[in-house]
């Protein structure tokens, strides 16, 4: 246990900001998820596109959070958009 103030003020931070940080990736992958979902199933290029735009958003919003880091996030959009753009062809 930790013996200074500051020390215990640290623990204490860290732990909020580590349910912080489990709920943002928990909601950036089950947008993701759901964008594969609607990719490999759904014929409406309106829905999938809709679902692309929603996963880049949460990927690039934990970019910005400092949750994910950035080239991790470009190749989840570039997998997802290479998946976006064979399947409507």
């Amino acid at each position: 246990m930790a013996c200074h103030k500051s020390a215990q003020k640290c623990i204490r931070k860290t732990i909020r900001q580590t349910a912080v940080n489990k709920s943002r990736m928990s909601k950036i992958r089950t947008f993701v998820k759901k964008a594969l979902d609607i990719l490999s199933k759904s014929s409406d290029t309106n829905e999938r596109q809709q679902a692309f735009v929603n996963a880049e958003s949460q990927l690039m919003k934990g970019v910005n959070k400092g949750v994910i880091h950035k080239n991790t996030a470009a190749r989840k959009v570039s997998r997802l958009a290479k998946r976006l753009n064979s399947t409507s062809a």
